[in-house]
């Protein structure tokens, strides 16, 4: 089996004149050198060709169209507009296997990119007949129609398919995490909602004349609804970063906010120390 030598470090007691100290210690060992993986190196070369394929087929149809289309109008607006027909099905092909978990959702931009590619064959096609070159224009269509097929069979390889009871539990936690992602917005929309009505307290609080009514009774306002409890487990920092993000820089209501959603015995002190040093590294 072959090896190869890896330098590797250890802490050691050294003694000198009977005082120890934990020195670090240099020292090489032989690892065994993994066999070649020939099914992952065949898989990376294919798909480099069905990338070279790809480059190819945007190649030919851009120049194929983009010269349909030079008959009407300008050439770089023509040429813009043919690399149009295969970037369509080629960015549904890279939709598609972003969704392969989620056969559902890849049916659309799979459908999708059978219909791009076809419109692009038919542009080739109509090309080669304008010209005169009818069997030029169907081989040439025929390179569009190769490289979905390879696409197709290099993305079905490397997707995972999954079976009907795994599939149901990726779509449940798909979901608690797509939920929790929008009680994000949701939270910093109630934080800086209630953000505006502490400053706003504060300001009356501070101005004796801010109060409209000659009577000189305060104006009775509504109490902010209660925030939401949060959707999992939060430190202090980052009740405190959710809250400075949300737009909130009053310490008190931050305070509040941390006690309601962190720790409700959490220290005045300790909260004011990590809001300070928060705003001097965002700043």
């Amino acid at each position: 089996m072959k090896t190869r030598t890896v330098r590797r470090h250890r802490l050691v007691e050294h003694t000198i004149d009977g005082k120890t100290e934990m020195v670090l210690d240099k020292y090489n060992v032989d690892v065994p050198i993994p066999p070649r993986d020939w099914d992952r190196i065949v898989l990376a070369i294919v798909t480099a060709a069905a990338a070279l394929i790809g480059i190819a087929s945007i190649t030919w149809s851009t120049a194929s169209i983009g010269d349909l289309l030079a008959r009407a109008t300008i050439a770089p607006a023509a040429y813009a507009a043919a690399a149009v027909f295969d970037l369509v099905w080629l960015s549904c092909m890279a939709l598609e296997w972003l969704a392969r978990y989620d056969q559902e959702r890849a049916k659309l931009p799979r459908r999708a990119g059978y219909w791009a590619l076809a419109i692009a064959m038919v542009a080739v096609g109509a090309h080669g007949w304008i010209a005169d070159q009818l069997a030029i224009g169907l081989v040439g269509a025929a390179v569009s129609g190769l490289a979905k097929a390879m696409w197709t069979v290099v993305l079905r390889h490397h997707a995972k398919p999954l079976d009907d009871l795994t599939q149901q539990w990726v779509d449940k936690q798909r979901a608690e995490a797509g939920g929790r992602l929008a009680m994000v917005s949701v939270r910093r929309e109630l934080i800086r909602t209630e953000g505006l009505v502490e400053a706003e307290r504060a300001a009356l609080r501070t101005n004796p004349d801010a109060d409209p009514d000659a009577s000189g009774e305060p104006e009775k306002r509504p109490e902010p609804e209660a925030l939401p409890k949060a959707t999992g487990p939060m430190t202090i920092a980052e009740a405190i970063r959710t809250a400075l993000s949300a737009g909130i820089t009053d310490p008190d209501a931050v305070l509040r906010y941390v006690r309601r959603v962190a720790d409700a015995n959490a220290k005045e002190e300790s909260v004011l120390r990590t809001l300070r040093s928060l705003r001097k590294s965002t700043a």
